[in-house]
């Protein structure tokens, strides 16, 4: 890792103890290779993004994706990567059990027709596409929330392989070209009221690393990108979470840090070992967890409210002790992940247009739960660029603050189309991905 890049790109003193490590080498400038970033904290370090748009103002291109999805895409270089799942018009019967009994079962789109699960590549000045593989066609055994869909996990790649997971409709691994390279299937989940499933696969060096947290029996697993073998495999007991792993090194050692309901749990990136663990969240486990300042910040906000501040130099169960630093229970995220840029951890609360700012060495907080104007419900997740912090909203609307201990709004901006799906950034580029549109703002 390029730490002295990273040191500047932050405009901070990293704290070596603990650091998210970036998907590939020396990608600051030029990519956003996973979800959350190439620090995993939803920070574009050099990035200059746009910071007014519309419909007519710096929208270098839109273009109508097919299907539905709402995997955040990944850059890489000239490539913009996206996943989608497209219905065939293969209509079929479906099945007694395909909807879980619940409260919320009139919130689950059956699975009733055959999909095209499919990976695509965009050319990232134009919008054109460079190419497009089916990696599987079959009629999914379960639904999903009708506010997602087939393709909620977000790709990641390393420049040389793109990893796409579809979940129970399988992994691929592609290069660039779009040339498969492998595939894997890892079996069936069942979800909690079959709401579907939507963690992205983590990657450092040759290690993928896939969370497997549903109604059935619970795992985590370690792949070699290069062929698929298993590396290593460890069981859990969770319920249904769709959080993403986070990769952190901390005095060398490289651990996977994962959110749950029942235990926040730490696991050795070489050999799955368990390294520590503390209680756990809330039910439907789904923000991923970010790192810096010297702490692992993990958190959840359906049925309850946690905000954890850990530092993972811990062994064992380190519920109680100063292994956590600090600790909050109110106004957490449901689905979104926070941001944490520099030394402010931003904090959606529910799935609401509210942010609370923590400065993130001792949880104090500088914005509590304040609501941002002219945005309806939230989603998608807080990105950081050029010493601002964009907010997006599910009906098109997004605020753009200044970076500081206050919600200090520069801009607030309207597209047409609704946004599920988190931002990506690079360079002088924003990527938003609708309901119906992939666009690209870009300022002059």
């Amino acid at each position: 890792m390029n730490t002295r890049a990273l040191m500047h790109g932050l405009g901070l003193t990293v704290l070596l103890l603990c650091r998210p490590i970036p998907a590939a080498e020396d990608t600051l400038d030029l990519n956003w290779p996973q979800w959350r970033g190439p620090l995993a904290n939803g920070v574009a370090p050099h990035a200059n993004p746009p910071m007014e748009w519309s419909e007519t103002k710096n929208v270098q291109w839109k273009v109508a994706l097919p299907g539905r999805g709402t995997s955040t895409p990944i850059i890489w270089e000239n490539q913009v990567f996206i996943l989608t799942a497209i219905p065939t018009g293969k209509k079929v019967a479906v099945k007694a059990d395909a909807v879980p009994p619940g409260p919320n079962a009139h919130m689950v789109d059956p699975p009733g027709e055959m999909q095209r699960f499919t990976v695509m590549s965009l050319d990232r000045a134009t919008g054109k596409v460079l190419w497009q593989q089916t990696a599987r066609e079959k009629v999914p055994h379960e639904g999903f929330h009708r506010d997602h869909g087939y393709a909620s996990g977000s790709p990641v790649t390393d420049g040389k392989h793109l990893v796409a997971y579809f979940g129970s409709n399988g992994l691929f691994c592609y290069d660039l070209t779009g040339r498969l390279l492998w595939q894997k299937d890892l079996g069936l989940q069942r979800t909690r009221y079959g709401y579907g499933e939507g963690t992205s696969p983590a990657l450092h060096g040759n290690t993928i690393v896939i969370l497997w947290d549903h109604e059935g029996e619970d795992f985590i697993v370690a792949l070699d990108v290069r062929d698929g073998k298993e590396l290593w495999r460890q069981k859990r007991d969770e319920p249904t979470g769709w959080s993403t792993p986070l990769i952190v090194e901390h005095e060398g050692r490289r651990q996977v840090v994962v959110n749950g309901m029942n235990k926040i749990r730490s696991y050795d990136l070489s050999t799955g070992e368990m390294i520590w663990q503390c209680t756990g969240t809330t039910l439907n486990a789904i923000p991923s967890p970010v790192a810096g300042q010297g702490m692992v910040f993990v958190t959840s906000g359906f049925h309850g409210n946690a905000l954890y501040a850990i530092r993972p130099g811990g062994r064992g169960d380190i519920t109680g002790t100063p292994s956590v630093a600090w600790f909050r229970k109110k106004h957490t995220p449901y689905v979104p992940s926070p941001l944490l840029y520099g030394t402010l951890l931003y904090v959606p609360s529910w799935n609401n247009a509210i942010l609370s700012i923590f400065e993130a060495a001792t949880g104090k907080p500088l914005v509590e739960a304040q609501r941002i104007e002219g945005i309806q419900g939230v989603y998608a997740s807080p990105v950081g660029a050029s010493d601002r912090v964009y907010f997006v909203g599910r009906d098109g609307n997004t605020a753009v603050f200044k970076k500081g201990g206050t919600l200090e709004v520069l801009a607030r901006n309207k597209l047409d189309d609704g946004f599920e799906a988190s931002p990506a950034i690079v360079g002088k580029q924003m990527f938003m991905r609708g309901r119906q549109f992939l666009y690209c703002l870009s300022g002059k």
